[in-house]
């Protein structure tokens, strides 16, 4: 391969053509462009379309959360906020009345969150869900720390879950409830008669 100071000036010459050809180029990059669809969405005036499923702001299920505090320990910027009172409950037929953890404030500074996740993956009563809403920029940034008002309004805009695949496991629940419905419900005997023993002398009703 020859050094670039042993080329001739009529190398150099060679090398960049005709002259005006980069502007015959470059007009013709235009025109073909020109004749081609737009992909810039002009954001604000046009919405993009974002995933169902896109990280966006966390919303809260208030009358899910139960105060366990996993996911303000298990935030690695520690920007959720927890606190709440204890209650008695009034159950009947119970010797003294249950004590339940009543929620009084759940706040997120999304000035902090990095948007991980991990709030919502070890929610054990699914409590916090992502929304793919993004637009609640603020000219303060003391209003990015959202109260639990402000996250449960965000619920609105959660999509609902996918599909289950059929051609996957069945989930827990499905068949918890699906061995229950096969499994042949014991008949009462009536007060007095006891059970006749079936042939492996278990008793039979």
């Amino acid at each position: 391969m020859s050094d670039r100071s042993e080329r001739t000036p009529d190398d150099v010459a060679g090398d960049r053509g005709l002259p005006g050809a980069g502007l015959v180029k470059g007009l013709a990059v235009t025109l073909k462009t020109m004749t081609r669809r737009s992909t810039t969405q002009q954001y604000p005036d046009v919405a993009p379309e974002l995933p169902p499923r896109s990280r966006g702001v966390i919303a809260l299920l208030e009358e899910n959360c139960t105060v366990c505090m996993l996911c303000a320990r298990e935030c690695p910027d520690w920007c959720i906020y927890i606190d709440s009172h204890k209650e008695e409950v009034a159950v009947p037929g119970a010797a003294r009345p249950r004590q339940r953890n009543v929620l009084d404030r759940f706040d997120i500074d999304f000035s902090l969150c990095m948007y991980c996740g991990i709030c919502i993956e070890v929610c054990p009563f699914d409590a916090l869900y992502w929304s793919p809403e993004f637009e609640y920029a603020e000219y303060d940034i003391k209003d990015l720390l959202h109260d639990k008002d402000h996250l449960g309004e965000w619920m609105d805009t959660v999509p609902p879950p996918p599909a289950h695949d059929p051609n996957g496991e069945p989930a827990k629940e499905e068949t918890s409830a699906a061995r229950k419905a096969t499994v042949p419900a014991a008949r009462p005997t009536a007060p007095g008669v006891r059970p006749d023993p079936g042939p492996s002398g278990e008793a039979t009703t």
